[in-house]
């Protein structure tokens, strides 16, 4: 084994942890936040919804498996770092192209290992989601909270994880067709739309109503991605234009646009909600899906009340809105990730819901 750098991640709030690097080896100021998925490292390394965040990675062996060409969510990676209990730098897989540490360079992803996850997670659960340096181990204490005190969050996350050109993912055997607004988009969303004959022109986050009109779709998508809600101004405008007019399906930050664009308001949790496993109840139904989450915010469920959407989903570990809709104008959103990967398939049915919504608007 090569020598490693030591390196430290420091904590606004003062706490150090220090370890070895591996990936990228640059500093990193991020917002530090924790999953909890036992696999798919892949898919969450590669998820523009990370854009600037370092990860707190709490199951303790990443890297095992690899890296494989199939399970890349984005070509562009926004995630800043990722902090490991274990890096395995001997994976072992059939599919295995090259090892996750050379994924990290190439995107410039830094990474820290044989931290203490546990006891980083129980910080980030009791103070809520952190500022953070990841930085060489001998930067002075004081040089580090001098940084963190002065660094802020971007606000133009979505605009460097969208598209800047449109782009056509056919099907092979189309029935509808799709404009699905990327404002991070996970590309499993179009593999599991192309598989129900759904052809998907993908446009930037910031396309207009008018501009989306001339394509002609059956429907429109509104896709997951990083960052506050409220700064997708030129989204949510649009859907606020496009709604009742089109079948609309939102997923993530998508479900948040359009609950902005209905007059809701949304606000930031604790901690947020990233991992495989978080329970949620369909209103309707009373069944009980496990569902993929990843995300910041939530949609403040006294100001559903002020608008023509209804709540039709809850998570039962908080309690907060995991999905809206608006029958009469064929508008819904989740949001959870019906798509997965990683992370159960117990709520794929969705695809289907928005299917229907078109075929029922192509027959009126």
């Amino acid at each position: 084994m090569a020598e490693r750098l030591r390196k430290k991640l420091v904590l606004e709030d003062g706490s150090v942890f220090e370890g070895l690097s591996f990936g990228a080896t640059e500093d990193k100021l991020s917002e530090l936040v924790f999953n909890t998925s036992m696999v798919g490292y892949q898919e969450i390394l590669s998820d523009p919804s990370y854009t600037d965040q370092a990860v707190v990675m709490t199951f303790p062996s990443i890297g095992n498996y690899g890296i494989n060409d199939a399970d890349f969510e984005s070509k562009r990676p926004g995630m800043n770092a990722m902090i490991v209990r274990d890096y395995s730098e001997s994976p072992n897989h059939c599919e295995c192209t090259e090892p996750l540490e050379e994924t990290m360079k190439r995107y410039d992803i830094s990474g820290l290992m044989g931290v203490d996850t546990r006891a980083l997670t129980r910080i980030i659960r009791e103070k809520g989601s952190l500022k953070s340096l990841l930085t060489d181990v001998s930067t002075p204490k004081e040089e580090c909270m001098k940084r963190l005190n002065e660094f802020t969050y971007r606000r133009d996350a979505i605009t460097r994880a969208s598209r800047t050109k449109r782009e056509i993912c056919p099907a092979e055997n189309t029935k509808y067709r799709v404009v699905a607004i990327d404002c991070g988009m996970k590309m499993n969303i179009v593999n599991c739309l192309n598989r129900l004959g759904v052809s998907v022109t993908v446009v930037p986050y910031n396309m207009s109503a008018a501009d989306i009109v001339s394509l002609h779709p059956d429907g429109i998508f509104v896709s997951n991605g990083p960052g506050d809600p409220t700064d997708a101004r030129e989204t949510i405008e649009t859907i606020r234009e496009l709604r009742g007019k089109y079948p609309i399906f939102g997923i993530c930050l998508g479900h948040q646009i359009i609950s902005l664009a209905y007059g809701a308001k949304t606000y930031k949790l604790k901690f947020g909600h990233r991992g495989g496993n978080h329970p949620v109840k369909n209103l309707e139904t009373g069944k009980i899906e496990i569902t993929s989450q990843n995300h910041s915010y939530a949609v403040d469920e006294e100001s559903l009340l002020k608008t023509d959407l209804t709540a039709t989903h809850m998570n039962l570990l908080d309690n907060t809105i995991e999905g809206v809709e608006c029958e009469k104008d064929k508008v819904f959103g989740v949001q959870y990730h019906p798509e997965s990967k990683p992370g159960p398939n117990d709520s794929r049915y969705l695809f289907d819901k928005f299917i229907k919504n078109m075929e029922d608007a192509k027959n009126a």
